[in-house]
């Protein structure tokens, strides 16, 4: 029977009233529903084939499990996953399970959720206060969010981190390399860590997360553990050329670990250092100039551009002139690459894209960020902006890089035995 009262329930001043997020929630729920169901569906079609003894089907369904709320981009949805029967058992005891792909077995939050988790928290948003910081997206009583739950959460990233740190690379091959490093003074620490990151170029263009570790400073030694790590877990073959800033550490360790590569050196950073040695009011017109070096149409362009920049600058600013002279054959390095390549070759930006968030993240906390903490975050970071780093242009180039096809202003000019390929 049905109850009718004249209570009316009045809308807390923090409540938000939104019909269409009402609606999307419900449109969401049904949606997941029978997602789940024809999933379950093409899984009985596909095992249809199986029967028992006296020929009825070995696989049915078996109603369905609790209620469950998931976590999702649009706040909670609930629903109840689809159990399957094994009516027979195999002479080993073995029976059929089924695991839904949607939706795992233990899930709580969806994948995209989890990986906004590192996101905030590197903006600056500590982990009590991811609950009241997504409440006005997920819902005020959003569950599965409270500290206690991220703390699982790093353990298990913990975890993903050290298996990823074991997998075998040696069906990978990389042409080109990118790496940096950003310094974080965690919980005001004697010594300043270093997030040690490197990126890799396959042949096919994709670009992947190759090494990360935390080093003392960017020292050669801690380099040098990061690439002799790669090389034993498979990475035998030298990678064609390397990116990087200044680091004086990185480049001695390269040269022992993979004496083979050359040197490309970020003009990010170069034009960065030439202008701190400059008055403010000189930099534009410098920078100006600096463009007219590194986007030259060839090598022979690049190195007029360098004497002109020489000449018009060196009697006043003779430190700016020294700082890009002394690095000239490691700044042009890339010229000898295809010029679909020159784009990726002259800077390290998507490393430098994912630290400006650890910087950020450093700065609020004024040292709070414990490093454990961060090591696991900005590996979650960077996992996730993996997805979305740029494929290197003209992919096609590659295989000629690998065989050994010498480039001069990026023009193939000489064909070389491949076991001698640069």
């Amino acid at each position: 029977m049905n109850e009718h009262s004249n209570i009316v329930p009045l809308r807390q001043p923090d409540e938000i009233d939104d019909p269409l997020t009402n609606i999307l929630r419900s449109g969401a729920r049904q949606l997941l529903a029978q997602a789940v169901e024809m999933e379950a569906e093409a899984f009985l079609a596909a095992m249809k084939g199986l029967k028992r003894p006296d020929g009825r089907d070995r696989l049915v369904r078996h109603g369905h499990g609790p209620v469950r709320t998931i976590q999702t981009g649009i706040g909670a949805v609930e629903v109840a996953r689809v159990k399957i029967r094994d009516r027979a058992v195999t002479s080993d005891g073995e029976r059929i399970r089924f695991t839904s792909a949607i939706l795992p077995l233990w899930a709580r939050r969806t994948k995209s959720l989890d990986a906004l988790l590192p996101v905030l928290y590197l903006r600056g948003i500590s982990t009590g206060d991811f609950q009241e910081a997504l409440a006005a997206l997920l819902g005020k009583d959003a569950p599965n969010l409270s500290p206690g739950v991220v703390s699982r959460l790093t353990t298990e990233w913990q975890l993903e981190y050290e298996r990823w740190q074991k997998r075998d690379l040696s069906a990978r091959r990389y042409v080109y390399v990118w790496a940096d490093g950003v310094f974080l003074q965690a919980r005001m620490e004697d010594h300043s860590e270093c997030m040690l990151v490197l990126i890799g170029a396959t042949p096919e263009g994709k670009k992947e997360l190759i090494g990360f570790q935390v080093g003392v400073r960017e020292s050669t030694q801690s380099w040098h553990e990061l690439l002799v790590e790669a090389k034993t877990r498979g990475l035998k073959i030298a990678p064609e050329i390397a990116v990087g800033d200044g680091a004086l550490g990185f480049w001695k360790a390269l040269d022992e670990v993979f004496p083979a590569t050359r040197h490309q050196r970020c003009w990010v950073h170069k034009t960065a250092n030439i202008l701190n040695k400059v008055a403010v009011s000189v930099q534009a017109s410098m920078k100006k100039d600096l463009r007219e070096v590194y986007l030259a149409s060839n090598r022979a362009s690049a190195e007029v551009a360098i004497d002109v920049f020489a000449e018009k600058y060196g009697a006043k600013y003779d430190k700016a002139v020294e700082c890009l002279t002394k690095d000239r054959d490691a700044m042009l390095a890339f010229y000898e690459f295809p010029a679909e390549h020159w784009d990726h070759l002259r800077t390290a930006n998507p490393i430098e894209s994912v630290f400006a968030t650890v910087r950020h993240r450093t700065v609020r906390t004024k040292g709070s960020l414990s490093s454990t903490t961060a090591k696991l975050m900005v590996f979650k970071l960077l996992c996730a902006a993996s997805k979305t780093w740029r494929r290197l242009k003209g992919t096609n180039q590659l295989p000629k890089v690998i065989a050994g096809v010498r480039f001069e202003n990026g023009i193939e000019v000489i064909q070389v035995p491949e076991n001698h390929a640069a």
